[in-house]
């Protein structure tokens, strides 16, 4: 599907979703504004959609309880941002919803998002039409186009098969969400500048949803086409992909060691 979206000219342009509005009140996300500094917490992009909003809320909720108990990284409840409004520079990672009706954004929201990319921030742009046809998201791939064209998105790629993403706390082989298959895009070359890491990631899994764990602490909705390892494994891309913004590209940079410690040694 998304190989449809990278034609040369998305090479160089992205572009965030329309207006961002404020949460609900009723959503239990934490307000940017009130998200203590000191506090490292993942964050989603409102969209103005109230149910949108509330599955990203509860997705980035179940995924930071996941991190705290598999890993020695320890996340606060996540936030929900406005870029162009809310400091996005606090936060390792956000995750956008593309909705089927989202708009570009002011030049405001857009150098917001292109200072946080800029500054080592990572945005992961979920579709959530993977394996649906559309059928789930009709417009999602117009949407993106919209979303991502005045955003300083690298060149992609397909995610190869050794990047740090595969492994930067669990070996995958697959990194599904709410659906399975699907490709995942990364940029494409390396820029040591920026530690290495990958501004952007696209996808259409719909990781948020196998994520999510609603106030009873149930996974609220089936994962495509189904099972416990499925959504373990999206759990485990998440992981990884909380490591890989909190460290960069710190495993990658671990296959130099041997060679670092010969020379060391001469």
């Amino acid at each position: 599907m998304l190989a449809l979206l990278l034609p040369l000219g998305f090479a160089g342009a992205a572009q965030a979703q329309g207006q961002a509005q404020a949460p609900s009140r009723n959503s239990g996300a934490v307000p940017a504004e009130d998200a203590p500094a000191l506090a490292t917490r993942l964050a989603y992009v409102v969209t103005g959609d109230a149910a949108l909003d509330e599955v990203s809320r509860a997705g980035l909720a179940g995924l930071s309880d996941y991190v705290n108990r598999r890993t020695a990284a320890t996340l606060a409840e996540p936030a929900a941002v406005r870029p162009g409004v809310d400091d996005l520079s606090f936060y390792p990672l956000l995750y956008w919803p593309v909705s089927p009706d989202a708009g570009d954004l002011d030049d405001r929201a857009a150098e917001a998002v292109n200072g946080f990319m800029r500054n080592g921030g990572i945005v992961l742009f979920d579709t959530r039409d993977e394996g649906s046809g559309e059928g789930m998201a009709p417009g999602a791939k117009e949407a993106l186009r919209r979303v991502t064209r005045n955003l300083d998105i690298p060149p992609l790629a397909p995610l190869p098969e050794d990047h740090v993403l595969r492994r930067a706390f669990y070996l995958l082989a697959e990194v599904p969400g709410r659906w399975a298959g699907g490709t995942v895009w990364v940029a494409r070359d390396v820029d040591r500048a920026n530690d290495s890491v990958s501004p952007a990631i696209i996808g259409g899994a719909d990781w948020a949803s196998a994520w999510a764990v609603d106030a009873r602490g149930n996974n609220p909705y089936a994962v495509v086409p189904g099972g416990a390892r499925q959504r373990t494994l999206a759990y485990r891309f998440g992981v990884n992909l909380v490591i890989y913004a909190l460290t960069g590209n710190y495993k990658g940079d671990q296959v130099h060691v041997p060679a670092i410690l010969e020379r060391l040694g001469q």
